[in-house]
């Protein structure tokens, strides 16, 4: 494989399209939007707005999508940012071409995933939450390629979101580009077609918002989530990327 293939691994309501749209505007990179969805929706069964138009318009066969994600890079660019669901890589999806990718996890609070997430669904799950699977996965390529890989909180990019978009770079070994900083507001060809249902904020966006705590009290059942939920973000937050760690120190490109 010519290129660099980047797998962003999050869960939902985690500015993962924020992320997407900052790696967008970069101008050797090309985007792809949640490619296990319909594979995921087609092996749970399981009912999400928009089902049928993501089944209708997209692979459900795992295999297909990792031919494409590991296949040549589109637009001709040098670099492809997979925005990926942690969730949607299911048991039966084979491992082996994870080793060709640059790996990287996105986490956010429990409490804060779990407050979003009801705002667009009633019902959410620990599964849902795709924490759970980030950890696993996690995990696995700590052993499988004997390296970390970067994880970086949504608190610390809202706040710092230069220095952490540097620190990122500097991880995965890419230049920043300070077009990641800010891009037009608007739709776009590469997001999911479950993108009216979701994206209404980040698509009148120019940039990240500012950081807010989220101080909205959470049904009794959701603390309870809340705290399994605890575990496995703790974990990974205490391998994240620091804003001002001095050992990263990306190639800056304008």
């Amino acid at each position: 494989m010519t290129g660099i293939r980047i797998a962003m691994w999050s869960g939902p309501r985690n500015i993962s399209t924020a992320m997407m749209r900052s790696f967008g505007n970069r101008p050797d990179t090309t985007v792809v939007d949640e490619p296990f969805y319909a594979v995921y929706l087609a092996a749970t069964g399981i009912d999400h707005p928009i089902r049928e138009q993501v089944l209708a318009t997209m692979p459900t066969d795992w295999r297909v999508v990792v031919d494409r994600v590991t296949g040549p890079i589109p637009d001709g660019r040098t670099v492809f940012y997979q925005k990926h669901m942690t969730h949607h890589l299911l048991p039966e999806v084979g491992r082996g071409w994870l080793t060709g990718l640059r790996h990287a996890f996105l986490i956010r609070e429990p409490a804060a995933v779990l407050a979003s997430y009801l705002r667009k669904r009633s019902e959410v799950t620990l599964d849902d939450t795709g924490l759970p699977q980030q950890r696993t996965l996690f995990d696995y390529l700590c052993e499988t390629t004997g390296t970390v890989p970067p994880v970086v909180d949504a608190a610390d990019v809202l706040r710092h979101p230069e220095a952490m978009l540097r620190s990122l770079c500097a991880a995965l070994d890419i230049p920043f580009h300070h077009a990641m900083l800010s891009w037009p507001p608007g739709t776009r060809p590469t997001d999911g077609v479950w993108a009216p249902h979701w994206y209404h904020a980040v698509e009148q966006s120019t940039g990240f918002a500012p950081y807010r705590p989220d101080n909205e009290v959470l049904p009794d059942h959701l603390k309870a989530l809340a705290d399994q939920c605890r575990g496995f973000y703790d974990g990974l937050h205490g391998q994240r990327l620091r804003p001002d760690d001095p050992s990263l120190a990306a190639v800056v490109v304008d």
